[in-house]
């Protein structure tokens, strides 16, 4: 795996310059012509989705198949959901303690606001909304709620570019030519064979987006796992990863 532009060990950390989808897109395809690897299988789970989507409709010829995890289409509606108002019906314990740096004639955009405070030059506002931010999205992963927050989401250097980048992107809205652009590039896949898993009280990527995407990309085949919400580390999710793993080796391999 690599760390995209900012994050991880990537240099400079948390960076938002020459910072894009197509930016990443085209350090994806660098490494598979550095690694001398003809055709892949593609894997992303949430964001990571969205940029096996965006990197498959620019390099189809290189991918042998996707597999994919929690879908995220970066529309405009799946960003009001889980930032503005939606998702807050189900968690509102933890959706408090999201808005909580935002004074309340700010609340009417939240993306707007925590984005005026992560990129500004008041490093105490960037770093209580970058916590305020990270943490809402720890806290509804797991079907088991805000007790299951993962502990890197208390790690002050993972907050600041987890948060600032997410927003970056979401800002300008994927840097997509249009809202549900990676629908429309989907319904061109074909015959490329996908697996989407999904699990069915996903909160931050709801369902509709998983099930939109099938719905547009026939070939793909929909594993919707009953028991579990949005985390990788799910034994529902993880059980149908390896499965599909294996039988993509089988067939391709």
């Amino acid at each position: 795996m690599f760390d995209q532009r900012g994050c991880g060990r990537s240099t400079p950390h948390s960076e938002l310059r020459e910072n894009t989808t197509w930016d990443l897109v085209r350090d994806i395809e660098t490494l598979r012509a550095h690694l001398s690897v003809k055709k892949w299988v593609v894997f992303g789970g949430s964001w990571g989705s969205t940029l096996a989507l965006a990197y498959a409709a620019m390099h189809r010829k290189q991918v042998l198949a996707l597999l994919l995890r929690g879908i995220f289409l970066l529309k405009e509606s799946e960003i009001r959901w889980f930032y503005q108002d939606g998702a807050s019906n189900l968690f509102p314990d933890a959706f408090d303690r999201y808005v909580a740096p935002i004074p309340e004639n700010e609340r009417g955009d939240l993306l707007k606001a925590f984005y005026k405070r992560l990129t500004g030059k008041n490093a105490a506002a960037r770093a209580e909304a970058a916590a305020a931010w990270a943490r809402w999205e720890g806290e509804t992963l797991s079907i088991q709620g805000p007790r299951q927050r993962p502990p890197r989401f208390d790690e002050a250097d993972f907050l600041d570019a987890f948060a600032r980048i997410e927003c970056h992107y979401f800002h300008n809205k994927g840097f997509f030519d249009s809202d549900g652009w990676l629908l429309d590039q989907a319904a061109k896949f074909g015959d490329l064979p996908g697996v989407i898993v999904h699990g069915r009280y996903d909160v931050v990527t709801p369902l509709s987006s998983a099930w939109a995407l099938n719905k547009a990309w026939p070939k793909a085949t929909l594993k919707i796992v009953p028991d579990a919400g949005h985390s990788s580390l799910e034994p529902g999710i993880v059980s149908e990863l390896i499965k599909a793993s294996d039988g993509f080796a089988e067939k391709l391999g």
